[in-house]
């Protein structure tokens, strides 16, 4: 019953997929003067070049960070939308002592990407606090606190960080022993890459292979039967935020150590609601992440390769993206099929 389910939901997942890009498609042959060349530099663009290619990959890194903390917060049924913030002020974090610590070329990006995991951690786990404390909505609370972080943080870059001879609102230039390394030659692909594939394994582990990812996920399915069962729902609420808001602050870090000189974002970057996408397709399965952090990757750096060769906006990726959560989070989409599978299931 559970594998059948299983499949049932990546069958749901893929036609919602090529639905929304059949609808996108019929968007371009609309709209487009050109486009057969549209269409050729949207679905092939990311893979004519190495460039290209590590283009994927390197976008391919926050996502998989970001899809990772909303997957272990909504595993849970705890709706916290704060992983934007948390990556957001993680980065500043990790940005600070890339400036202002001098430590050995290893040491010094672990303990900048461990600090701003930490940061990312307090920063989720406020909400979670303020659930259990006062009973407030984890949404709103920690969808108000990403322009407290974004704001924040603009003033600490601002009167701490800023190179006042750069021109513009960024932070001093990194130390060299800051930045990670690049693994691919021609590309901007960073060790960041293999951290993430670390974290899907860590996640996978922790969510399936250990008692507080069964915690996290039993709270998610049915809290009342939690409390039943004697597990503590108020320390796995926060616990799932906290961790969630971890990763979101390493994905942060590892962000601007890995493309950046400097902390250049003057606006929240956007990783965190794309991390929302990534988590719905995956159906908060850690294991799936980087297969829906890849597809959302490919979708952006080919709508931008068609948007520079043709004259169709890259906006239009938009459309694909919010077909694809309409028809994923509608209950009845497809219900008829999966009550015939349950039927079959119970005859056999």
């Amino acid at each position: 019953m559970i594998r059948s389910q299983r499949l049932f939901e990546v069958y749901r997942s893929a036609l919602a997929i090529l639905i929304a890009l059949f609808i996108a498609s019929g968007v371009i042959l609309s709209v487009s003067d050109m486009p057969a060349e549209a269409l050729r530099h949207f679905l092939l663009g990311p893979l004519d070049s190495l460039r290209h290619i590590g283009n994927v990959l390197e976008l391919m890194v926050p996502l998989l960070f970001t899809g990772l903390a909303v997957s272990v917060m909504f595993s849970a049924a705890q709706f916290n939308l704060g992983a934007e913030g948390a990556l957001f002020f993680g980065a500043i974090g990790a940005s600070f002592l890339a400036v202002n610590w001098n430590l050995p070329p290893i040491i010094h990006p672990i303990v900048a990407i461990l600090w701003g995991g930490l940061i990312g951690s307090v920063f989720c786990g406020i909400p979670g606090v303020l659930k259990i404390k006062w009973g407030s909505s984890e949404l709103v609370s920690s969808l108000m606190f990403n322009y407290i972080a974004y704001f924040f943080g603009l003033y600490l870059i601002n009167y701490f960080l800023r190179d006042v001879n750069a021109g513009a609102m960024v932070s001093f230039p990194f130390l060299q022993s800051a930045r990670l390394v690049r693994i691919i030659p021609k590309t901007r692909v960073h060790f960041g890459l293999v951290i993430a594939v670390f974290m899907v394994l860590f996640t996978t582990v922790f969510m399936f292979r250990t008692r507080w990812g069964y915690r996290i996920r039993v709270v998610g399915q049915n809290i009342s039967f939690a409390r039943y069962a004697g597990i503590n729902t108020n320390q796995t609420i926060i616990l799932c935020q906290v961790l969630g808001g971890f990763i979101a602050g390493m994905g942060g870090s590892i962000e601007v150590l890995g493309l950046y000189r400097r902390f250049t974002w003057q606006i929240l970057p956007g990783y965190g609601w794309t991390g929302l996408i990534v988590a719905i397709l995956a159906r908060n399965n850690p294991a799936y992440v980087p297969v829906a952090a890849f597809f959302l990757a490919y979708l952006r750096i080919g709508a931008d390769i068609m948007s520079r060769r043709s004259d169709v906006p890259n906006e239009f990726v938009a459309i694909i993206q919010g077909v694809i959560i309409i028809l994923i989070a509608a209950e009845s989409f497809l219900a008829k099929s999966r009550h015939r599978v349950v039927v079959k299931e119970a005859m056999t």
